[in-house]
């Protein structure tokens, strides 16, 4: 049986010095929103040790400072996976983030909202909402975190890949509303995509994200807005991506068909496809000796988003 408890409290009570700071999105009420009383967020650890979040209805973003003693300036927004149904909270998310924080990166979790008829006016547009606020708030506020307004990220895995990549190609269907700090860029600097969900197309899309993000029977129009080989253009921002050749849960070609997008409007895109690995292996390939992550440091020290290292 998994432990129940609520996340975004458990963190903010650690009052050790590796406490992480969690900021709440919205100060205010949640553009879009709907109350529901019965609809409680839940976070189990399963015996695996990964952490699982459901039914958030309070998104929020948590910290993890430089640790290395270089900042490098840039921060990046993490977007843990989980089918749309649920968050894996530390596997691709914190565990994430203090291995980027190491490499003098800011980085933030996103716990985003999961799309819930129950608590969203339009499920659709929901965790978009919760990702532009992010990056709207983090570059509003560049000068508090240290970080450069030009130099924010999005990174996401399987469903969380998703939403990075929406919000890569989408960032000009502002969804905020008055949740939009002015003047406020939604465009992320970089992407990071670790065996994402890109297609909502019926044959080659994770029919699970699909359902809960679009419903059962969308209509083609909504399908085609959410399928982000579509939606790329010569300012989606440079991309790296990382999956498995034998992922049966996400099929390849959406990040094939991706890249192959990117190709065709000319934005720099470096892809890596390890031959075993299936899907969901987080920042660890067990079935590879290589390590993926090192490969993304070395694309960030390529594109001066993190110095490169001196041994």
């Amino acid at each position: 049986m998994g432990l129940a408890m609520t996340l975004g409290s458990s963190l903010m009570r650690s009052n050790g010095p590796k406490a992480q700071q969690v900021i709440t999105l919205y100060t205010n009420s949640i553009p879009g929103s709907k109350t529901a009383t019965d609809y409680k967020e839940v976070a189990t650890t399963g015996k695996d040790g990964v952490i699982r979040v459901s039914k958030v209805t309070t998104p929020t973003l948590t910290v993890f400072k430089p640790t290395s003693g270089i900042n490098a300036h840039a921060a990046v927004i993490i977007c843990p996976g989980g089918g749309y149904g649920i968050l894996a909270f530390n596997k691709e998310g914190t565990a994430i983030a203090k291995r980027m924080a190491s490499w003098g990166l800011t980085a933030f979790v996103l716990k985003y909202r999961l799309p819930a008829d129950q608590i969203m006016e339009d499920k659709s547009v929901g965790p978009l909402m919760d990702a532009e606020r992010a990056i709207a708030l983090i570059r509003s506020e560049a000068g508090k975190w240290d970080v450069s307004p030009d130099k924010i990220g999005i990174m996401g895995f399987s469903a969380g890949g998703h939403l990075a990549a929406s919000l890569s190609t989408l960032y000009n269907k502002d969804v905020l509303g008055n949740a939009r700090p002015l003047h406020t860029s939604l465009r992320p600097d970089f992407s990071i995509l670790g065996y994402p969900v890109i297609s909502m197309q019926k044959e080659i899309t994770h029919m699970g994200s699909r359902k809960a993000l679009l419903g059962n029977t969308p209509n083609q129009a909504l399908v085609d807005q959410f399928s982000c080989e579509l939606q790329v253009t010569d300012s989606t921002p440079r991309t790296f991506i990382v999956l498995a050749d034998d992922d049966n849960g996400v099929p390849p070609a959406n990040s094939l068909r991706y890249v192959e997008a990117l190709q065709t409007h000319h934005v720099p895109v470096e892809l890596h496809i390890y031959q075993n690995g299936g899907h969901g292996f987080g920042g660890h390939n067990k079935q590879s000796p290589d390590d993926w992550m090192k490969r993304l440091k070395h694309w960030l020290e390529h594109n001066k988003l993190i110095a490169k290292a001196t041994k």
